[in-house]
C-alpha cells in the first residue's frame, strides 16, 4: 500500500513538473498605459485562466511607420524572442506576408463572425495571415440641425452632397457666418488623400486603381471624372486651405461648426458628440456618398489585425491567443474600454453593446461598404504606389492636372513600378 501510494507521488511529481516543462510564455504588443494597458490587462488574466501558458506584454512604437520598420528588421533576422502576437495595419499584410504564420487552418471557423471586407483582406495567396482586430472606415459626417434647418435629407450620391453643401454654405454666410464651408476632407498629398480619392473612385464605378489581380486599371473615364467633381469642389464648398488638411484640421473645422459635411474616421464621432463640442447632439453619419444614381458607396478600410510571428517558438499558444483576442467577450471589452469598432458582427447586435452605443448601428451600415486599399497585391511595393496615386489626386485637387491626364500619368508611373510583377 505504501509502495503504491509512493509511486502515484512520484507519479504526480513528474506530471506536474511535466506541465511546467511545458508551459509557454508568449510576448504581445501592448501600449504601456490608460486604455490600452487595462485592455491587454483584462487579456492577460483570460489567456492565462484559460491556458496554462503565460503572457508578457511587448511596447512598440505608437508611430506606423516606425512600428513597421523595427517589425521588418526582428523578421528580417528572423528574430523570435522580441514578439509573438502583435498587430498588424490592414496595408502591412502584403508587406509582412512571408513573415507571418498561416492561420487558415487553425481560424477558418471563426470567418462568418467577421465582415466580409476585413476577414477578406487579410486573406494573401489565398492563406488567412491575420484576424481583424478592430475596424477603422471612412465615414461621412453632416449636421442634423444644418439639413433640418434648410429641409434637406441626407444626400445618397455626391451630386446631391454638393448641392446641399452649396446651399446650407449659401445660407449661412448670408446669415452672418461668413468662414462658413459646405464640405472639409483631407486634401494634403499623403496617404488620407489616397483613402479619399480611392473612395470617389470607387463611388464612380472607376475600380480600386489597381485589381485584385494587380492589373492596373485606373486610366479609365469613371477614374478622372470622379479627381474632376473633386476638384470642383476647391474654393467652392471647400477652401482652399483644405489642400492642407489632414484628419484633424478637417475635424477642427467641422467640430467648431463652419461646416456642413466633412469625410474623416470613426474617431472623429465620439469627439464631436463630446459635451464641450459646440455640435453636441446634431452630428449625423452615414455611408461615403455613391457617384451618381448608378454608383456605389465606397469607405476605405481601415483598422488594425491580430497576426502571430511565423518566427513564433509558440504557435499554438499564439493561436490560442489569437483566438482569444477576437472573440465575442474581448471585442465587446475591447469596445468598453477602447472605444474602437468591433470587427466581428455579432457584437454588434449584443444587447449591451446597442444600449451603451446605438450609434454603432449607423457606423455597421458604414462599414459594409468598405473598400479595401491595394496593398495585398502591391506588395512591398505599396508605400510607392499610395505616394504615386495621392500625388495625383493633388495634382488635380490644385488645379495642376485635368482628372485625364492625372489618370493617364498615373498609369504610366504604376507600371513603371510594377516592373515585371509586384514584389
Amino acid at each position: 500500500m505504501k509502495k503504491n501510494t509512493l509511486t502515484l507521488m512520484i507519479s504526480a511529481l513528474f506530471l506536474g513538473a511535466s506541465n511546467m516543462a511545458h508551459a509557454d510564455t508568449l510576448k504581445m504588443e501592448c501600449g504601456s498605459t490608460g486604455s490600452a494597458k487595462t485592455y491587454c490587462d483584462y487579456i492577460k488574466a483570460r489567456f492565462e485562466k484559460e491556458t496554462t501558458d503565460k503572457l508578457e506584454f511587448v511596447q512598440l512604437p505608437p508611430a506606423s511607420d516606425e512600428k513597421l520598420g523595427l517589425f521588418q528588421q526582428i523578421f528580417a533576422a528572423k528574430d523570435s524572442k522580441v514578439v509573438d502576437v502583435f498587430q498588424s495595419d490592414t496595408v502591412w499584410l502584403g508587406v509582412l506576408d512571408k513573415h507571418l504564420l498561416d492561420l487558415t487552418d487553425k481560424v477558418k471557423d471563426l470567418q462568418p463572425q467577421f465582415f466580409p471586407q476585413a476577414w477578406n483582406n487579410d486573406v494573401v495567396n489565398g492563406k488567412v495571415k491575420a484576424i481583424p482586430a478592430f475596424l477603422d472606415t471612412g465615414v461621412m459626417y453632416y449636421r442634423k440641425d444644418l439639413l433640418a434647418k434648410y429641409g434637406e435629407k441626407p444626400p445618397e450620391t455626391w451630386e446631391e452632397l454638393t448641392r446641399i453643401a452649396a446651399k446650407i454654405q449659401q445660407g449661412e454666410r448670408e446669415a452672418g457666418h461668413k468662414n462658413f464651408w459646405g464640405y472639409v476632407f483631407q486634401g494634403k498629398a499623403y496617404e488620407g488623400l489616397f483613402c479619399d480619392a480611392l473612395e470617389w473612385i470607387y463611388s464612380y464605378n472607376g475600380g480600386t486603381i489597381i485589381d485584385k489581380d494587380g492589373k492596373i486599371t485606373v486610366n479609365n473615364p469613371q477614374a478622372a471624372k470622379a479627381l474632376n467633381m473633386a476638384a470642383a469642389w476647391i474654393d467652392k464648398i471647400t477652401p482652399k486651405g483644405a489642400l492642407g488638411y489632414m484628419e484633424e484640421e478637417s475635424r477642427a473645422v467641422f467640430q467648431n461648426g463652419d461646416a456642413a459635411f466633412m469625410r474623416n474616421w470613426p474617431y472623429a464621432y465620439v469627439l464631436a458628440q463630446d459635451k464641450t463640442s459646440p455640435i453636441k447632439n446634431n452630428v449625423g453619419i452615414i455611408p461615403v456618398p455613391k457617384g451618381g444614381a448608378d454608383g456605389q458607396h465606397a469607405s476605405t478600410l481601415g483598422g488594425w489585425q491580430w497576426a502571430v510571428s511565423a518566427y513564433t517558438e509558440h504557435p499554438e499558444a499564439a493561436i490560442k491567443l489569437v483566438r482569444i483576442l477576437t472573440d465575442a467577450d474581448s471585442q465587446k471589452m475591447q469596445f468598453k474600454i477602447t472605444g474602437q469598432a468591433p470587427s466581428r458582427l455579432d457584437v454588434y447586435d449584443d444587447p449591451e453593446v446597442k444600449a451603451l452605443a446605438p450609434y454603432l448601428a449607423d457606423f455597421k451600415q458604414v462599414f459594409t461598404s468598405a473598400v479595401p486599399r491595394p496593398a495585398v497585391e502591391t506588395k512591398s511595393q505599396f508605400p510607392k504606389v499610395s505616394k504615386a496615386a495621392f500625388n495625383a489626386a493633388y495634382d488635380v485637387l490644385s488645379g495642376r492636372a485635368s482628372g485625364e491626364q492625372a489618370v493617364a500619368e498615373l498609369e504610366s508611373k504604376l507600371k513603371r513600378i510594377k516592373g515585371k510583377a509586384w514584389k
